[in-house]
């Protein structure tokens, strides 16, 4: 008998874990009909991820009869909130690393002239979706949206949706077994329920034409490969036109108009709807232009110097994954506090909430996908992971202006399987959108004689270099930091993309000559020499402290100072203002009063 049931629980779930993927997420979710699903969902936690076999949790059985008998139910009394990380909302769970079960109940009205589609912001790592005891499928990356089209599954009043999430780092994902952040697991992004009509608009690009200021382009796709009627509406442009698409459902937008194009400075936006018979979708849009000539990042044609900041999807004070508009606003509000026009959203895609606060704030945006250290390149599987997490980013946020930079690797040591995805993520990037720069962070540049030199071979292959350097912590300076010398035969535009050192806010250790100590003399005093350096360097374009607010990390270990945190913040995990912030505030303030002289 028990081998019978082992034999049923493999077979079972063989079957169960094979599934369709997701299908690609619409684009817009918040500009659409639909209804939210957030709030608390009823939760079972399957610390050996049994639920999937012979119990067969996704089935949601109820007992019938008095000789029924099942060994999980869901329930009001165990539950958590959607969205928002497992790990944060029940201590028992701090560092759990494996399967809940998550259901809710929804009640619907089915017509014939809609369609319905449940779309998930982000769960992480891996989901398994089931409607009414019938598995919809797969996604597999914790920061990028997915979706399942329901129109058929559901029935007249109340529907059960099931998630079962798995937060297990997986050898072969994307990120693999090696990150310095904490894994919070669960649906910690919002769940939309879409309804459309049979018809839609499934995807579109209103973006400035990179030739002509003068000249919006971009496309609109439907639903279905069908000819129809769809109306763009700016009114801020006075445009309200109508194009028609072909027979495959696609259509090709252009206008010419006067237009202010956004800046840091002035971040405008313009109202846009798109209509098509009885759908309307709106959104924000902005207008600008990002290219490289030579060393220079030009905006708009003008150079432009990023003044940045490093920032994880956390909310320190409460030790969360950060998930709404106002956790957006807190962080770019920090930003924007100290004096940045740039942020740099390390090392996943961030919230649509985050991109779009930036975007209102005036700040351009580095948005990277978590290929970062201990990734398995020599796995075959790897490549496709990534690129179609690169897919999903771009897909989402191609209309948000103030995404001028897709990243496709953090600190990646080089060989020859490393070197061939990532030129194959490069040019994936740059074929998807080549509105924008590609860039990514190496860790890996040569030092000798004093002289720093930017060789990695595929530096070649993106627009933008990305260096993380952490002189004067992990490593000595190479002699006086003013008198360091860097050379580039690239001719490309650097961003100096991580920097800095680790203290706890209000150390009192008064010592400027010990890391260990970790004081706050000792960080600023790092921060004022990398200040330093950069004035020397003719084609650094940019620079972003590491990082603007301690983050949780179990790997740092050191039982004083850290207890689990990364403590580079300019900021404490309270929200204090270290030294260092106050040295990048001065330095910002110089920087933008230069920029106004000239």
């Amino acid at each position: 008998m028990k081998l019978k049931y082992t034999i049923c629980s493999l077979f079972a779930a063989i079957f169960y874990l094979q599934s369709v993927s997701a299908q690609s997420a619409m684009i817009n979710v918040y500009g659409r009909n639909t209804t939210l699903l957030n709030g608390k969902w009823q939760t079972i936690i399957d610390p050996f991820d049994s639920g999937i076999g012979w119990r067969g949790i996704y089935k949601d059985t109820k007992p019938t009869g008095k000789n029924d008998f099942l060994e999980y139910s869901f329930d009001d009394d165990n539950t958590l909130n959607v969205p928002g990380d497992f790990n944060s909302q029940m201590p028992e769970l701090k560092w759990y690393e494996s399967t809940v079960w998550y259901k809710k109940t929804f009640t619907c009205t089915p017509d014939e002239s809609h369609r319905l589609f449940i779309h998930f912001g982000a769960a992480n790592y891996i989901a398994d979706v089931f409607l009414n005891g019938k598995k919809l499928g797969r996604h597999e990356g914790g920061f990028t949206p997915f979706q399942f089209e329901i129109t058929n599954l559901v029935k007249p009043g109340e529907n059960a949706v099931l998630l079962r999430v798995n937060s297990a780092r997986v050898k072969n994902g994307i990120p693999g077994f090696g990150f310095d952040w904490f894994n919070y697991g669960g649906i910690t992004r919002d769940v939309h329920l879409i309804k459309t009509v049979k018809l839609f608009i499934q995807d579109y690009k209103i973006q400035l034409d990179t030739a002509d200021k003068t000249k919006i382009t971009g496309y609109v796709k439907l639903s279905d490969n069908k000819a129809a009627p769809v109306v763009i509406s700016i009114p801020g442009l006075k445009i309200n036109e109508k194009i028609t698409t072909d027979d495959k459902g696609y259509a090709v937008v252009n206008f010419k108009r006067d237009i202010q194009l956004w800046t840091p400075e002035d971040p405008k936006l313009y109202d846009v709807r798109l209509s098509l018979e009885n759908e309307n979708i709106t959104d924000r849009i902005g207008f600008r232009t990002i290219k490289t000539r030579g060393t220079q990042i030009l905006l708009n044609g003008q150079p432009i110097f990023f003044r940045g900041v490093n920032i994880h999807e956390e909310i320190p004070q409460r030790a969360a994954r950060a998930y709404s508009e106002a956790d957006a606003k807190q962080l770019m509000g920090w930003a924007k506090e100290l004096g940045c026009n740039f942020v740099r959203l390390v090392h996943y895609p961030h919230s649509e909430y985050e991109i779009k606060q930036a975007e209102e704030k005036g700040l351009l945006v580095w948005e990277e996908i978590p290929v970062y250290q201990g990734i398995d390149f020599p796995d075959s599987a790897v490549r496709g992971k990534a690129e179609l997490m690169l897919r999903e980013v771009i897909n989402r946020d191609k209309n948000r202006c103030n995404v001028i930079l897709w990243s496709v690797a953090n600190e990646t040591g080089p060989s020859q399987d490393r070197d061939r995805t990532l030129v194959s993520l490069a040019k994936t990037a740059k074929a998807l959108d080549p509105t924008r720069l590609v860039t990514a962070a190496f860790n890996n540049v040569s030092f000798h004689d004093g002289k720093m030199e930017l060789k990695d071979s595929v530096m070649r292959y993106v627009d933008v270099i990305g260096v993380n350097e952490y002189m004067g912590w992990y490593t000595d300076w190479p002699g006086q930091a003013d008198k360091v010398e860097w050379i580039s035969k690239l001719n490309k535009p650097l961003v100096m993309s991580e920097f800095g050192g680790e203290s706890v806010y209000n150390n009192k250790i008064d010592t400027a000559v010990k890391a260990s100590a970790w004081s706050e003399t000792y960080v600023e005093n790092i921060y004022n020499s990398q200040i330093k350096m950069f004035k020397t360097i003719p084609f650094l374009q940019g620079v972003c402290p590491w990082v603007l607010v301690d983050f949780k990390s179990p790997v740092r270990m050191q039982q004083t100072f850290q207890k689990g945190w990364n403590r580079k913040g300019l900021l404490s995990d309270k929200g204090e203002k270290k030294k260092a912030w106050f040295v990048m505030k001065a330095y910002y303030d110089e920087l933008k009063n230069k920029t106004l002289v000239n």
